[in-house]
């Protein structure tokens, strides 16, 4: 489907503290565009505004954030936005019957309930205009759930749902939407998952209890390896732009490889064959 150009080329991207968020505003910039970015602490909002770009602090987990921040980018346009990347988000580890309610509630309300309060929030705006753009960041865990990640996957399906069922709701009134569907990127997704195992997991008395231990082992030995196919994250900002700019932007951007093989598998591969191969991170 062909859709109407953005009558203004300003967008409001989140969490460009670092890794795919700072790439994509920083690419996003160089083609042209008033990148409005997004991040949680004082510290990474300070270091954005040294960079140069309009910061607006966020907190995806706090209800109301996701309004204010669109009011905010709304007063500084004049009431016009061209586009919205839903980037910010973390993964929470840990086996789904040892991961707290507190535990689960959090990882929704930042990767799921957050982003979709501040789409809702300029949603009126692009449909007033007639024309905007909406790219959610998801993942290729949101086609294939792993074991010890599955809170996190469980967001990104549902994401992946959420996207497609929003592109339908839209269809004809401009807007598009799309799904950018990453796999391994140099970030510090790896460190920041950690941190949340250590803070939110409750491991003690776990049958998994060993596992965590030599994964989080494995974690600190690797996070700064090269990895076969692991790609930077401006191979993703590339993607988001792609989805921002086109004429006829893609419903799904799969990044890397490993993303590509995930959609193949969980479109052709039996449940048990995927069962069997993912029971082998155990």
């Amino acid at each position: 489907m062909r859709y109407p150009p953005v009558p203004d080329r300003s967008v409001l991207v989140t969490g460009c503290s670092t890794g795919i968020g700072r790439a994509t505003a920083r690419l996003l910039r160089a083609r042209g565009w008033r990148v409005f970015a997004t991040a949680r602490k004082p510290a990474d909002l300070e270091s954005l505004r040294a960079e140069g770009f309009e910061a607006i602090a966020w907190d995806a987990a706090e209800d109301g954030a996701g309004r204010a921040a669109a009011a905010a980018a709304l007063a500084a346009t004049g009431g016009r936005l061209g586009g919205l990347v839903n980037n910010a988000g973390y993964g929470q580890p840990g086996a789904i019957e040892d991961l707290t309610r507190d535990a689960l509630r959090r990882q929704f309300e930042v990767n799921l309930f957050g982003l979709l309060e501040l789409t809702n929030a300029l949603i009126p705006t692009f449909r007033k205009q007639r024309a905007g753009r909406i790219v959610n960041v998801g993942s290729v865990v949101g086609r294939v759930a792993l074991p010890f990640l599955g809170a996190y996957s469980s967001t990104k399906f549902a994401l992946a749902a959420a996207t497609a069922a929003l592109r339908v709701e839209l269809r004809g009134t401009g807007i598009a939407v799309a799904l950018i569907e990453p796999g391994p990127i140099a970030t510090a997704f790896s460190a920041n998952a950690r941190a949340a195992g250590v803070e939110r997991l409750s491991a003690g008395g776990s049958a998994f209890e060993a596992h965590y231990r030599a994964q989080l082992v494995e974690l600190d030995r690797t996070r700064h390896a090269e990895h076969l196919f692991r790609k930077p994250p401006e191979a993703v900002a590339k993607r988001i732009a792609h989805a921002l700019e086109a004429a006829r932007p893609r419903r799904r951007y799969p990044v890397t490889a490993v993303a590509r093989f995930g959609a193949l598998m969980a479109r052709w591969a039996p449940d048990a064959l995927l069962d069997a191969i993912l029971a082998r991170r155990r």
